[in-house]
């Protein structure tokens, strides 16, 4: 039963004049008979259970709970009457005021909508669309205001997932032209030479000098094993794009990763004489698909030793904001141009045939980075000064993700639903 109603809201309907031939002669025996009671109103919206009803008094406080409302929310009516309506909102919300902009906005336009995350009793969200009406009597004194809502998280969910199912296919196409041109051109082009060069010892063998031919022969081995790494940059960005089965975030201690990638880098680090050490604490956790993790640590940290001098540094430190872990990778090298940084993850395919003349694979290996972190919920970006070196920042959520939460501003209510 809806409970604790102080008010009746009584509603004139508006009546067709060409009805009126149908009416009965004694209108006043047809309204003793049937004249709806309190109760009888009451049923209606108890009987409404995919549909939360309440009310709020002048100052915000509940005073009416449906039987839908406790079915949406979890909540008995006697644990929320008396209590502000603005337990229902989440924190995001409340901090950005929309429970007074909501009742602003139904008094100025005689209702508002309500579309957003809500909070239940167990402190799980669901996603509601809902409409907010101010309850005037029939003297024209404000009585308080109705909420009405309707849990459609699982279709928000599922809009969410087209939307970025659409997204994803917008990406995959606006990068498919540099791919392809990947394939056709840094690929063909440089497999092209290996051909030639395999053809021309083939065919001078015997007569070409011993240091000449160890010469290319090095030429040829160098040439293949950039070619590989280049395929399996493809490879694994493809896998990312593509094979969204093989993701697999959890939390993970952040330090464990970068010791691997430390092990695995460090015999090129110290040809180079370049020292790779850390100064994150033992504790540090991330969520994170632990193969990505190893990947974007292992893509930037080669690109820097690719671009520090002998005798340099490269520090990783890490500190904690908010709900994210912001890791920073940061060396002594050679920095960059702002021009370069403005296109370093949004390379055009120009871009990355140019970098790759002087670096083989770096281009493709921080577009793989960005879309690693994308898919564990989160960015890159770098500062550099020429001459000085760079650093790298990337962010990684602490805990799992709740679900994205839409703009608490946004309105749309569906009356279709």
């Amino acid at each position: 039963m809806l409970k604790k109603y102080s008010q009746i809201i009584i509603i004139k309907p508006i009546i067709n004049k060409n009805s009126m031939e149908n009416t009965p002669k004694n209108p006043k025996i047809l309204k003793n008979k049937y004249i709806p009671t309190t109760e009888f109103y009451s049923q209606i919206i108890d009987s409404l259970q995919d549909y939360s009803i309440f009310t709020i008094d002048n100052d915000f406080i509940i005073n009416s709970w449906s039987s839908g409302s406790t079915k949406i929310f979890g909540y008995e009516t006697d644990e929320v009457i008396g209590e502000p309506f603005d337990l229902i909102f989440t924190a995001d919300d409340l901090k950005n005021g929309i429970p007074q902009k909501e009742i602003e906005l139904a008094l100025k336009e005689g209702r508002a909508t309500d579309n957003r995350w809500h909070i239940a009793k167990d402190k799980t969200e669901f996603y509601a669309y809902g409409l907010v009406f101010p309850l005037i009597g029939l003297d024209g004194d404000l009585l308080g205001y109705v909420k009405i809502l309707r849990d459609l998280t699982e279709r928000k969910q599922s809009e969410d997932a087209i939307k970025k199912y659409v997204r994803e296919l917008e990406e995959l196409n606006t990068h498919k032209e540099s791919v392809m041109a990947i394939l056709s051109h840094d690929l063909r082009s440089p497999l092209s030479g290996i051909i030639g060069t395999a053809k021309y010892l083939k065919e001078n063998f015997k007569q070409m000098k011993p240091e000449v031919l160890q010469e290319m022969l090095e030429l040829l081995y160098k040439s293949s094993i950039d070619e590989l790494e280049m395929l399996d940059y493809l490879v694994e960005w493809a896998r990312i794009k593509y094979a969204s089965d093989v993701f697999s975030p959890t939390k993970v201690k952040l330090t464990e990763y970068i010791d691997k990638v430390f092990a695995t880098l460090n015999e090129t680090a110290s040809i180079n004489t370049i020292n790779l050490h850390h100064e994150i604490e033992e504790n540090t956790t991330v969520f994170a698909d632990g193969k990505m993790l190893i990947s974007i640590i292992q893509n930037i940290v080669s690109n820097a030793i690719k671009h520090t001098e002998k005798g340099g540094t490269i520090t990783i430190s890490a500190k904690t904001k908010d709900d994210k872990i912001i890791v920073q990778v940061k060396d002594t090298g050679i920095g960059m141009s702002k021009e370069i940084i403005e296109k370093l993850f949004t390379p055009q395919m120009k871009t990355l045939s140019e970098t790759r003349k002087k670096d083989k694979g770096a281009g493709i290996g921080l577009l793989l980075v960005k879309g690693f972190l994308e898919k564990n919920d989160g960015e890159i970006w770098v500062e550099s000064i020429e001459g000085e070196g760079s650093s790298f920042y990337f962010t990684l959520p602490i805990e799992k993700p709740p679900h994205k939460i839409g703009s608490s501003d946004e309105i749309m209510f569906d009356e279709s639903a």
